[in-house]
């Protein structure tokens, strides 16, 4: 049974998106695949996902078919998997202040009327709407969320701006008798649950975290947006704040993006440092960097959360998915630690854990 979703956005994450469900097509569970969390997670396959609408501003990717779309400037994610005609149109919708920001000179902003977005999800069939606004795209974002509820489709919020995780969309949501997973998509071996998983490490080998940083600089539009006045200390904020959450005792610690570099195209950096004290106050220190593609890095979680949002749907659940949240994205509605959080999400798609929280 296909899981039918609507895409909002069709930038550098969509691109590695829809590339990556071709990459996959002809992956078998047993045999592995490089690179996959996982190849089947309840009775749902990779493939089973179909994509049934797309929605952007920009005039190069408006009106194409998104198998062209996803490849239009100023998308540089290299191409990595060969794309049949999807037959999904790239509808206009309405820029709703996503413009509003350093992401204008990469933008050219479409001048055709928008689409009545609502018709177009209802007569795709669109279960789930997926946002992949930029994460500036706060006004957008919000409206997207109530289409979602009008639409009576689930939610899924990869960006910084909190929806699941703010009580009044999470309430809206649950009154609808709809579902919301979010906030801030975590990638899967992304900065902040690498230095999470650092942070972790060390305060259960009993090394006290006396300070610590995690700063990233790309070439991607999100990088771009990332340092944004508004954006970026939005999106620092939730990095810490999750970074945080993994210390039992307040320390010094930052987390998020320093600045954007346009020659380094889809790739990103992440610089690592903590200091501490271990073993009768002996000093300690760890400084590293992570590189990889920006864009691709969060695929693979992303086809999980779709999968586990459908499978909340077969149930009839409503409102912000707890485990679901905590697995995938660096603000849940409650924050837990990443064995935590695995652990009750597979027990949630196997249906082992019944109660909820």
């Amino acid at each position: 049974m296909p899981i039918k979703v609507a895409i909002v956005g069709v930038g550098n994450f969509c691109s590695a998106f829809v590339q990556g469900l071709y990459y996959y097509k002809d992956a078998k569970e047993g045999e592995g695949a490089l690179g996959v969390l996982n190849i089947t997670l309840g009775k749902y396959h990779i493939t089973d996902i179909e994509i049934v609408a797309a929605f952007d501003i920009d005039t190069r990717k408006v009106g194409k078919d998104l198998s062209v779309a996803i490849f239009a400037e100023p998308n540089n994610v290299p191409k990595f998997a060969e794309i049949p005609e999807l037959h999904v149109i790239v509808h206009k919708c309405d820029p709703l202040g996503s413009t509003e920001s350093a992401l204008v000179e990469m933008i050219q902003v479409d001048n055709s009327e928008s689409v009545d977005v609502k018709e177009v999800i209802r007569s795709s069939g669109a279960e789930i709407i997926i946002n992949l606004l930029p994460s500036v795209a706060e006004k957008a974002s919000k409206w997207w969320a109530q289409t979602a509820i009008e639409t009576k489709c689930a939610f899924i919020n990869p960006t910084p701006i909190l929806i699941a995780s703010d009580p009044y969309w999470s309430e809206e949501f649950y009154s609808s008798g709809c579902i919301v997973a979010g906030d801030d998509l975590m990638n899967q071996i992304g900065s902040t649950v690498l230095h999470k998983a650092l942070i972790n490490l060390f305060v259960q080998r009993g090394v006290h975290i006396d300070e610590s940083y995690q700063l990233d600089i790309g070439g991607g539009s999100e990088s771009l947006a990332a340092i944004d006045e508004k954006g970026y200390s939005k999106k620092r904020s939730v990095k810490t704040e999750s970074v945080s959450s993994s210390v039992p005792y307040d320390v010094p610690l930052v987390a998020g993006s320093t600045d954007f570099v346009d020659f380094m195209k889809d790739i990103r950096a992440s610089y690592f440092w903590v200091k501490g004290k271990c073993f009768a106050g002996q000093p300690v220190t760890l400084d590293i960097r992570l590189t990889l593609p920006d864009a691709s890095a969060g695929v693979s979680v992303l086809l999980d959360i779709i999968r586990g949002v459908k499978i909340a749907l077969d149930r009839n659940m409503t409102g912000a998915l707890v485990e679901v949240s905590a697995y995938g994205f660096k603000h849940p509605p409650m924050q837990m630690s990443i064995t935590s959080a695995r652990q009750r999400f597979l027990n949630f798609v196997s249906e082992q854990e019944t109660e909820r929280s």
